[in-house]
């Protein structure tokens, strides 16, 4: 789990080296323009992306035709402050990277690009009037034959329209945000699925847990499952790129089942 200013680069190293390799560093540069190599590479099994993309794939394979797919997630305090209402749970500089990268998303059935921070507008998340944004999230998910499809960062009221107004370098936004491990935060995400008449959503939120962060868990959770997976097949993936919609439904039952065992929070709504 590396920064994904340096995450590609260290992907291309071991790329012929027949290992097997975890990328989860949100680079801009994805491993899957990688046209041949020696070693097998997993990568982006995180919560979103990484566990939105397994049910997501999971929908699609049971409804056939997906008519529109919304992921909103973010890592957040608990409660608002007179400040910028967040503290980066990873990498600031891959949060900057959210915000400031063109978002792609699919709009009928066409993968267009939007600027980054595009319908800002409120949301409801479990009872937390929040505000949610468009950012480049989707990575993979473009490659599914989905019509509609977009996924959102949120965060507290406020804080994008700051992050618009200032003018701070980088450097010291990434002393604003710095993470304060004894302030309360949750993860949170919503992945909701309609298909022809029908509407399937999926909650996920974790408050931390013994002086792990929320994000810290949902994260690693999701790749620790996959790890263990594939070291209890070795056979699971050939040499090759490979994504998280790739993987089978019984990883994805594998993930869920430990995080709810280990105090996270999952609800399946279905209508």
């Amino acid at each position: 789990m590396l920064p994904g200013s340096i995450g590609s680069k260290v992907t291309e190293i071991f790329k012929n080296t027949r290992q097997k390799v975890v990328d989860l560093s949100f680079s801009e540069k994805t491993p899957d323009h990688i046209q041949s190599c020696s070693s097998t590479i997993l990568w982006d099994v995180g919560i979103a992306p990484g566990l939105s993309n397994m049910l997501v794939s999971s929908a699609l394979k049971k409804y056939k035709v997906i008519e529109k797919v919304t992921i909103k997630v973010g890592g957040n305090p608990l409660q608002q402050d007179s400040e910028w209402s967040y503290m980066a749970p990873f990498s600031p500089h891959d949060v900057i990277a959210e915000y400031t990268r063109p978002a792609r998303i699919i709009d009928d059935s066409v993968v267009t690009t939007v600027p980054a921070m595009s319908d800002l507008h409120t949301i409801d998340a479990n009872g937390r009037v929040m505000e949610a944004f468009l950012t480049d999230g989707l990575r993979s998910l473009l490659n599914l034959d989905i019509e509609n499809m977009g996924e959102y960062t949120v965060r507290w009221p406020g804080h994008i329209q700051r992050y618009q107004n200032t003018r701070m370098h980088p450097d010291d936004l990434v002393e604003a945000w710095k993470y304060n491990p004894s302030r309360g935060e949750f993860t949170w995400m919503e992945v909701e699925i309609q298909s022809k008449g029908r509407s399937v959503r999926w909650v996920v939120e974790d408050q931390g847990k013994d002086g792990d962060s929320s994000m810290a868990r949902t994260t690693g959770l999701v790749t620790t499952c996959c790890v263990l997976a594939w070291a209890d097949n070795p056979l699971l993936l050939n040499e090759g790129v490979y994504a998280p919609e790739d993987l089978p439904d019984s990883i994805l039952e594998f993930v869920i089942e430990t995080m709810r065992s280990e105090g996270v929070s999952i609800e399946k709504y279905e209508k």
